[in-house]
């Protein structure tokens, strides 16, 4: 089949880049391994598909070119997607920090994406196992005027096009497909790609250093979490292996293998002087923090204070000023050093990828490679958590569909 375009990936980013090029006339073949359309926005935002987020910027991307993404992001916002969202009656909701989720389930957003893509005349092909993509430089060709042309060759037969737009996504949650197939087309063009590393994931210790917090499954609290230079403010998770929750999958991103986390357990309060005003009060350390922790968590977290700074789990009678004051920035200031994170299975996106100073940020091309692009999470460009990954898909996605 000769197309104009082939497009290997039918995930948000390959969708929105086929359906951009289909309505400018192009003819774009949409090829995937899987036999499902789309498994990551299928199960998104618990089944609802965390499809935006309004507060969309660039500092809410993570990237070793941190500018690269301001050109696409400018060019298809969140409001494009809302009108698109609108124009086929998908009922959405906001939750908290700009996140929009649909009203119903994720479905309706796939199947919105398919109908785009129909009517843009894309032909797709599921269930298509890549075997081989071939090249013909642009030089070969130079002399009859001819452009370059790419080769695939596939389970459901042979296709040619001038542009190739790779959006297979990362190496996060196998079961949805996930393959390093993208990094392995960069390898062979010798395109650069940055260090990866699991994102938005849960962080793990050592099975010894959390045996006391393992039983406390479930636990919850808002808390502030420092990474480095990175500060967010959500809840925390105790898991059996470690944290989890929605400010801890933020600071996994940002965290580097050896670092401590910073947790500030009780953000809107001055402890030292709470612990001052009820210097006279004669309740155990571990019951008076019940007020804002589990009883489990705070008799488990006195006990590895108790430990650390060989200060007992007393009535708050019996401490002097500078135990309190210790105390108090114990509570502010939870160091605790993960041992690393529970990998791709369980983390949201991949860190790192193709690496974006090999690529124009107007149209995701290679500036080595004439006609071939990489678009979506394959791409050096993460999103925090609540919508900002797949705001980066319509909008790169976007940005190479109105070049190929």
């Amino acid at each position: 089949m000769k197309v104009d375009v082939i497009i290997i990936g039918s995930g948000a980013a390959g969708l929105m880049c086929a359906i951009q090029a289909g309505q400018r006339g192009r003819t774009v073949a949409l090829l995937d391994h899987s036999k499902k359309l789309a498994e990551k926005i299928r199960i998104s935002g618990g089944g609802r598909c965390n499809f935006t987020n309004i507060n969309t910027k660039p500092e809410n991307f993570l990237s070793e070119n941190p500018n690269f993404c301001k050109s696409a992001l400018s060019r298809y916002t969140p409001h494009h997607f809302i009108a698109l969202m609108n124009k086929h009656g998908i009922g959405y909701h906001e939750k908290t920090l700009g996140q929009l989720f649909c009203d119903d389930e994720s479905e309706a957003v796939i199947a919105m994406l398919r109908s785009e893509c129909d009517d843009a005349g894309v032909k797709r092909f599921m269930n298509c196992e890549i075997e081989s993509i071939k090249h013909t430089p642009y030089a070969a060709e130079q002399a009859d005027g001819k452009k370059a042309k790419f080769y695939v060759s596939t389970s459901r037969g042979e296709f040619e096009a001038v542009s190739l737009v790779i959006a297979t996504g990362g190496l996060s949650i196998p079961k949805t497909g996930a393959t390093p197939f993208g990094y392995h087309v960069a390898e062979q063009f010798n395109v650069p790609i940055t260090k990866l590393k699991a994102g938005l994931v849960p962080l793990t210790f050592a099975p010894d250093d959390w045996k006391p917090y393992a039983e406390l499954t479930g636990v919850s609290f808002e808390a502030i979490v420092t990474a480095g230079k990175h500060v967010f403010r959500e809840n925390v998770l105790v898991t059996h292996r470690g944290l989890s929750g929605p400010a801890i999958l933020q600071a996994s991103s940002y965290w580097q293998q050896g670092a401590p986390l910073h947790i500030n357990m009780l953000p809107d309060l001055d402890m030292e002087e709470v612990f001052t005003a009820e210097k006279a009060n004669k309740k155990l350390l571990s019951n008076f923090l019940t007020q804002w922790f589990a009883k489990s968590f705070a008799d488990v977290w006195c006990v590895q204070f108790t430990a650390r700074t060989q200060i007992k789990n007393l009535p708050l009678n019996q401490y002097n000023d500078k135990q309190r004051k210790t105390i108090a920035a114990a509570l502010h200031d939870w160091q605790v050093t993960p041992s690393g994170t529970m990998g791709y299975a369980k983390a949201e996106v991949t860190c790192g990828g193709i690496d974006t100073r090999a690529l124009s940020s107007k149209t995701m091309e290679c500036n080595d490679v004439a006609g071939l692009y990489f678009i979506g999470e394959v791409v050096d460009v993460t999103g925090q958590l609540g919508g900002y990954n797949f705001q980066w898909a319509w909008a790169s996605g976007y940005a190479a569909g109105q070049a190929v």
